[in-house]
C-alpha cells in the first residue's frame, strides 16, 4: 500500500491546484474586458479532429483524407505511423493488435469510440483490430490532458488516450447516401463493406454500417533451425467476423443535440499457436461477441454554459475452446457487464477562461463457467474539475481528479477498495507572434486499476494487488510553416520522462504457478518526433511527405543490486519510425510507406534466445478517383512487405512475407 506520506503529498498537490486555479480564474475575470468579445462555446456539431499545434500535450491525428496518401490499410497501420505507438500484433487478418504508449503498456492506453470510453475489465487491453478503417474518420492520440477540457471524468484517468472517431459527417440533402466496398487479398482475405447515411428532415439524420471479414490466414513463412532453413505455413489461423453498428442524430434546434449508437461485433477466429521448431499444431479457438449503445445529450445553455450527459451499456463474451485436449478442462465462457454514466459541464466566466466538472459512474462485473470463478464486480466514481486559461500566446490547463472504487466479490475475497487524487498541469506558449512554434510542457500523476485477471483468475491473480502509480513529464516543441500556398511543413518534437512504481508483474510461484505482485520499479526516458511537407507542384498534382521517429529507453528499476537492473522491459525497441511518400496525380496515384524497428526482447530477465530481431516493412500503394455518371468510383491497390522480409513482433508469432489487396468502393 503506498505510504501515507505519499498519499498526503498527492492530496497536499491537488489541492494546491486547485486553490490555485480557483484564485487564479478570480484573477483573471475581475479584470476589466472587453465584454463585446465573450468567449463562445464550439457550436453543436459531430465532426472528426482536426489536426492543431497548439496544444499543450503531444497530440497525433491521421484523417481519413490521410489513408491513402500514406497508404494506410487498417487501424493497426495508422498507428504504427504515430511517434511514441507501440503496436503488439500477433500476425494475420483479424489477429490480435494492441497498442501501448511510451512504454507504459496497453492496460494503461485508453481508448475511445466516438467520445464514450471503451472498456475491457477482463484483461484491461482493447483490441483495435476490431474496428474497422473504413468507417473511421479520424485517429487522434492525445499524451496527457489534452486542450479540450469539455471531455468526460474517464478520458482523464490514463495518460494516453486513443480517440477513434467514426464517419460521422452529414450530407446537405435529403437524399440517401450508399458506399459499398469489396477488398480481396491473400490467403482467402475477403472483406465486404457498405454504409448508407440519410438526412429524414431538417433535424433527424441516421446512418448504418455493416462489414465482414474472412480470411485462412494460412500464410507460408521461413523457418530457420540451425543451419536449416525450410518454408512452413501458419495452421489452425482463419478468422470469420462481422460488425454492423446503426447511430442517430436529433438536432431540435442550435442549442441540443441527440446522439445514439448501438453497436455488435462478432468473431469466431481460431488461435495459432506459437512456432517452436517445426510444430506450430494448436486447436485452440475464441468466438469473441460484444455489443453496446452509447448516447450523448449535450446542450448549450448560453454562450458560456454548456451541458453534456453521456451513457453506456455494453455487454461483452468469450468462449474458450481447445479441440486438442480430451477433457476440454480448459474449456470456459466469459462474460462481461457494464453500466456507465457521465454528466460534464463547461463554463466560460470570461473570454480567457474555461472551467470543466465532470462526474462519472461505472458499474462492471465478471463471470465466467469455471469453477473457481469469484464473480467479481466494482464500483467506480470519478470526479474531475479542470481549469483552461487561454490568453494571446499563452494556454495554461491544470486538472484534478478523484477516484473511489469499490471492489467485491459474490464468492471469495475481494480486492481492497481504492481512493486516489492525481493532478496534472500542461503549458503551450507562442515563442514567436509572426511564426506558429510553440513551446510545451506538461506533468500529469495518475494510476491504474488492477484488472479482473491480476486480482482473480485462478493460481494467477492475488486480490491483495496494489494499483501501479505513473507520473509523467513532457516537453516538445511544434512548428509550423508555409512558404506559400503550396509548401507547407509541420514538424513536432517532445522529451519526456515516465516513472511507474507499484508495477504489476507475473512471477513463478513454483514450476506450474504463476503469481501477480507488486513489485516492481521502472523508468522511461525517450524522444519522439514527427514531420510532415505537403507541397502542391501543379493542377492535379501533389508531393506528400511524412516520418515519425521514437527512441524509448524504459528500463527496470527494481533492485540495484539485481543483475537484471536497468535492462530494458519486454517488447519495447530502442528505436523505431516510419516514414512514406505520396504523390497525387491525375492518371494513378502512388503512396511508398515503410515502419521499422530495432531489436526487442521477449522477457524482462533478456534470457538468452528470447532476442527478437529488428525489422523493416515496406508497402506499395496504388489508387485512382473516377466518376462514372453520378457514381464516384475507386480503384486501390496494396503490395505490404515488398521485400519479403521475416519478422516477428510477437515472439514465435510469424509475420506475413509479402502479401496483397485490393479493393473497389462505390458511393452513390
Amino acid at each position: 500500500m503506498p505510504t501515507v506520506m505519499t498519499m498526503t503529498v498527492k492530496r497536499n498537490l491537488a489541492l494546491i491546484v486547485t486553490l490555485l486555479l480557483t484564485t487564479g480564474v478570480a484573477s483573471v475575470c475581475a479584470q476589466p474586458k472587453d465584454t463585446a468579445r465573450v468567449h463562445r462555446l464550439p457550436d453543436v456539431v459531430v465532426d472528426g479532429q482536426q489536426r492543431r499545434i497548439d496544444n499543450s500535450a503531444p497530440v497525433r491525428v491521421i484523417g481519413s483524407a490521410d489513408y491513402l496518401r500514406l497508404g494506410v490499410t487498417d487501424v493497426a497501420d495508422a498507428l504504427n505511423r504515430l511517434a511514441g505507438v507501440t503496436l503488439r500484433d500477433y500476425g494475420g487478418a483479424g489477429g490480435m493488435k494492441t497498442v501501448s504508449v511510451r512504454g507504459y503498456g496497453a492496460q494503461h492506453t485508453g481508448v475511445s469510440y466516438d467520445g464514450v470510453m471503451l472498456s475491457e475489465i477482463q484483461s484491461g487491453e482493447i483490441d483495435v483490430s476490431r474496428y474497422s478503417i473504413d468507417n473511421v474518420q479520424s485517429l487522434s492520440l492525445t499524451i496527457g490532458d489534452g486542450d479540450d477540457i469539455f471531455v468526460t471524468a474517464r478520458q482523464a484517468t490514463t495518460p494516453a488516450v486513443l480517440a477513434i472517431q467514426s464517419l460521422t459527417r452529414l450530407p446537405a440533402d435529403l437524399k440517401p447516401h450508399l458506399t459499398a466496398q469489396m477488398r480481396l487479398g491473400s490467403w482467402g482475405y475477403v472483406n465486404p463493406f457498405v454504409r448508407y447515411t440519410q438526412r429524414m428532415g431538417r433535424s433527424v439524420a441516421l446512418s448504418a454500417v455493416g462489414d465482414y471479414v474472412y480470411a485462412d490466414n494460412d500464410y507460408p513463412f521461413r523457418l530457420r533451425n540451425g543451419n536449416v532453413t525450410t518454408i512452413e505455413r501458419r495452421t489452425n489461423s482463419r478468422m470469420c467476423s462481422g460488425h454492423a453498428e446503426v447511430s442517430g442524430l436529433w438536432t431540435p434546434n442550435d442549442r441540443s443535440s441527440l446522439w445514439a449508437k448501438i453497436y455488435y461485433y462478432d468473431n469466431d477466429r481460431q488461435l495459432p499457436g506459437i512456432v517452436q521448431y517445426y510444430t506450430n499444431v494448436c486447436g485452440q479457438q475464441l468466438h469473441d461477441r460484444n455489443w453496446f449503445a452509447q448516447t450523448r445529450w449535450l446542450y448549450q445553455a448560453s454562450r458560456r454554459l454548456s451541458l453534456r450527459l453521456t451513457a453506456k451499456a455494453n455487454w461483452a463474451s468469450s468462449a474458450y475452446r481447445d479441440t486438442l485436449l480430451p477433457d476440454r478442462r480448459d474449456d470456459a465462457t466469459y462474460q462481461q457487464h457494464e453500466y456507465y454514466g457521465s454528466a460534464s459541464m463547461l463554463y466560460a466566466p470570461c473570454r480567457d477562461v474555461e472551467i470543466n466538472y465532470a462526474a462519472d459512474y461505472c458499474y462492471n462485473n465478471l463471470s465466467s463457467s469455471l469453477a473457481t470463478d469469484r464473480r467479481p464486480y466494482r464500483h467506480t466514481l470519478w470526479q474531475t474539475a479542470a481549469v483552461k486559461f487561454q490568453r494571446q500566446r499563452f494556454t495554461a490547463l491544470a486538472r484534478v481528479l478523484w477516484t473511489l472504487c469499490l471492489n467485491g466479490a459474490h464468492r471469495g475475497d475481494a480486492q481492497s477498495d481504492m481512493r486516489r487524487w492525481s493532478p496534472s498541469l500542461s503549458l503551450s506558449y507562442r515563442l514567436m507572434e509572426d511564426e506558429e512554434l510553440y513551446l510545451r510542457a506538461s506533468m500529469k500523476d495518475i494510476f491504474r486499476v488492477p484488472t479482473f485477471n491480476e486480482c482473480y483468475f485462478h493460481h494467477y491473480g492475488s486480490p491483495d494487488i496494489r494499483p501501479e502509480n505513473t507520473r509523467q513529464y513532457n516537453i516538445g516543441l511544434t512548428w509550423r510553416h508555409a512558404w506559400s500556398s503550396r509548401l507547407v511543413a509541420q514538424v513536432a518534437a517532445d522529451a519526456y520522462l515516465n516513472r511507474i512504481s507499484d508495477k504489476i508483474v507475473a512471477v513463478p510461484y513454483n514450476m506450474f504457478i504463476w503469481r501477480t505482485i507488486n513489485m516492481a520499479k521502472a523508468r522511461g526516458m525517450g524522444v519522439d518526433g514527427e514531420a510532415r511537407v505537403e507541397w502542391t507542384l501543379s493542377a492535379g498534382h501533389r508531393i506528400d511527405l511524412s516520418a515519425s521517429y521514437t527512441y524509448q529507453r524504459v528500463a527496470n528499476r527494481t533492485d540495484a543490486s539485481s543483475p537484471h537492473y536497468g535492462k530494458q522491459v519486454p517488447y519495447q525497441p530502442l528505436n523505431q519510425g516510419s516514414a512514406s511518400v505520396g504523390w497525387e496525380n491525375p492518371w494513378v496515384s502512388l503512396s511508398l510507406h515503410g515502419q521499422a524497428a530495432s531489436g526487442r526482447w521477449a522477457t524482462p530477465n533478456h534470457y538468452e534466445g528470447t532476442h527478437i530481431g529488428g525489422y523493416a516493412d515496406v508497402g506499395l500503394t496504388a489508387y485512382r478517383d473516377m466518376v462514372v455518371g453520378k457514381t464516384r468510383l475507386q480503384l486501390r491497390a496494396d503490395v505490404e512487405n515488398i521485400l519479403g522480409h521475416q519478422y516477428e513482433i510477437v515472439a514465435h508469432y510469424p509475420m506475413p512475407r509479402t502479401h496483397w489487396r485490393m479493393s473497389v468502393k462505390m458511393e452513390l
